[in-house]
């Protein structure tokens, strides 16, 4: 069987078989160094460290020289896989059967991955390391977790090795149903924040020997939630805030918390900014906090602008390619969640395409074999069209 498959699947099933599980490496990098680096790239893999998060390895190859230079990025880090009893195909095994191939990262996203290592291969192998530019591969093993050792200090860590980018696909899994959907052309922003309220734990039937944070902050939750930031504009959906927790560690019946918090996630378009949000969640939170309520408010630091990307020769060549492999013109989204094109667009025009993104972070992960070479494809038409085009 595994003579029969296209090249694109043939390295996504070798890259599922590594259990690359953030912050594992999982051998998924070692093996696309010896990937590339025996068609000629020049392959360096990076270990970043910082304060209270993981070490996290990650990869760059290149190969050309010059400009353009283009660059494929994405993550071979996957999320865990659960409970592997749940799977009808072992998680780490890159199982097919009948043309559909399983395992954690198929769609997110090592089948993303496989595809354009399979293009830019292809195109190499028959126009020569020089083609008229350079391509380079920004792989991280972090984009499933904390997002602070990956792709944001590997841009920072290439540009002071000299590189300079001009243009950026990331292969997250874009489509929504059928390979030639969409491509990503910006994202929302995406912010954080914690509310804790403080109170005076007691017993619960004498009340007045304690103080309850849980109304106060039921209060300043409902303040938050019923703010409408805005009605979405031609390139942005709607803002909206969503209560992701509400909890006071508290198992017992009789007691009184000491404390409670609750958490949030905003996802904003470009009619804001992170100051304006900030300062406009912070007046809320203040309008609906009654006189002695013990309150905080911290935002984290994982947070980022939304971003809208206007490349003509980026969208145009990607989307030429899209529509003559599946003969439908692509939407140019910015809905969904936040990915590592919120580190490239700050070195380069970026935009996001990859495979069918149904059963991404699922159980039986998986995707068609045809779409894994479909893929590549696509890729590798979008590379002849756009080194024609800059060179």
């Amino acid at each position: 069987m595994s003579a029969q498959l296209p090249h694109a699947a043939l390295i996504a099933r070798d890259l599922i078989r590594c259990p690359s599980v953030t912050p594992a490496e999982g051998g998924a990098l070692a093996f696309l160094e010896q990937l590339l680096g025996q068609a000629g790239f020049k392959v360096d893999r990076v270990i970043f460290k910082d304060e209270d998060t993981p070490d996290v390895e990650n990869l760059f190859a290149t190969i050309g020289s010059g400009k353009p230079h283009f660059v494929f990025a994405g993550h071979t880090d996957v999320v865990p896989a659960g409970n592997a009893a749940d799977w009808r195909h072992s998680p780490f095994e890159g199982e097919v059967s009948d043309g559909i191939l399983y395992g954690r990262g198929a769609v997110d996203m090592k089948g993303g991955i496989a595809s354009f290592a399979a293009a830019a291969l292809e195109f190499v192998g028959a126009r020569g390391a020089d083609f008229g530019g350079t391509i380079s591969f920004l792989i991280t093993g972090d984009e499933e977790g904390p997002a602070v050792n990956g792709t944001v200090k590997l841009l920072d860590w290439a540009e002071k090795q000299g590189h300079v980018f001009d243009a950026c696909i990331v292969g997250e899994p874009t489509n929504p149903n059928a390979l030639g959907d969409a491509i990503k052309v910006g994202r929302r922003g995406s912010l954080s924040g914690i509310v804790t309220v403080n109170g005076v734990q007691g017993h619960a039937a004498y009340p007045h020997l304690a103080n309850n944070p849980i109304p106060g902050l039921m209060r300043l939750m409902s303040a938050l939630d019923a703010v409408e930031f805005d009605r979405g504009n031609e390139r942005f959906e709607p803002s909206n805030l969503e209560i992701v927790t509400f909890d006071v560690a508290n198992p017992a019946f009789n007691v009184i918390p000491a404390r409670a918090q609750a958490r949030f996630n905003i996802r904003f378009n470009d009619e804001w900014t992170l100051d304006t949000l900030k300062a406009k969640i912070t007046a809320t939170l203040e309008e609906a906090a009654v006189d002695g309520l013990d309150w905080t408010l911290e935002f984290r630091r994982d947070c980022s602008e939304s971003f809208l990307t206007k490349d003509d020769t980026l969208i145009g060549a990607l989307s030429d390619a899209v529509e003559a492999s599946t003969g439908r013109r692509p939407e140019l989204s910015t809905g969904g969640g936040t990915s590592d094109a919120r580190f490239i667009k700050n070195y380069c025009p970026v935009v996001e395409f990859g495979l069918v993104g149904q059963t991404m972070h699922k159980v039986d992960e998986c995707t068609k074999v045809a779409d894994l070479d479909h893929l590549a494809k696509i890729y590798r038409v979008f590379l002849d069209s756009y080194f024609a085009v800059k060179a």
